[in-house]
């Protein structure tokens, strides 16, 4: 094809991907200032000094004007889906990877026990109790908070998922997987309420129990 020639499909590509090459990329000092902004947002949703949790006293708590706070925030439900996205690494992703390691189901359990039975660091607990009461009334929190309850749930169903690849027989992994996330998710909020109470034999009891029925689920 000539210069100055009609383009087709061919052309059109061409030109997105110059367009996409010159998308200006994310400077390294924006990138700080986006992390400062959802540090400082961890920090007032885990109820730092009383602050209500606005985009402007999220930016003074960052040491950044207001503006800027925008600029990488749309608003404040932005900043709240980010902390979503932030906390994952210290609550799911280990959870992921302790599944996910080599071993049998009675190896992945037992680290699964391990981390189930460590309790959950106060600001994180903070954290959860406020994004579920921002979840209530915005959308956009909710959907988020739910797909990353859906990913810790997955956890539990790959355990029981290996479970049944080693028995080779019927092991209905989804409804142990989901028991089992449901039984944690008590436990954790009955030891945030100070109750005391042995996690980890309890955790072994609900993993290796359901293992043990596993077989034996009556029909639905």
């Amino acid at each position: 094809m000539g210069v100055g020639a009609p383009q087709g499909d061919g052309g059109r590509a061409e030109q997105g991907a110059v367009g996409a090459a010159r998308k200006p990329r994310v400077s390294a000092k924006g990138e700080q200032t986006r992390a400062r902004l959802i540090a400082a947002a961890r920090s007032l949703l885990a109820g730092a000094d009383d602050v209500p949790f606005t985009t402007r006293n999220v930016s003074a708590a960052a040491g950044v004007t207001h503006g800027m706070c925008h600029y990488h925030f749309k608003d404040r439900t932005d900043l709240i889906v980010a902390v979503v996205e932030d906390i994952r690494s210290e609550w799911i992703t280990p959870m992921e990877q302790a599944v996910a390691a080599p071993g049998g189901f009675e190896e992945r359990a037992g680290r699964v026990v391990e981390l189930l039975a460590q309790p959950e660091t106060a600001g994180l607990a903070r954290m959860h109790s406020a994004l579920h009461w921002f979840s209530l009334t915005d959308e956009r929190v909710r959907a988020a908070l739910e797909a990353e309850y859906a990913r810790w749930r997955a956890c539990f169903v790959e355990l029981f998922r290996v479970l049944a690849v080693e028995r080779v027989e019927a092991v209905d992994a989804l409804t142990l997987g989901e028991a089992l996330a449901a039984a944690a998710d008590g436990l954790a909020a009955i030891r945030s309420l100070g109750s005391e109470v042995d996690a980890r034999a309890v955790v072994r009891a609900l993993v290796f129990g359901l293992a043990a029925g596993a077989d034996r689920l009556p029909p639905a």
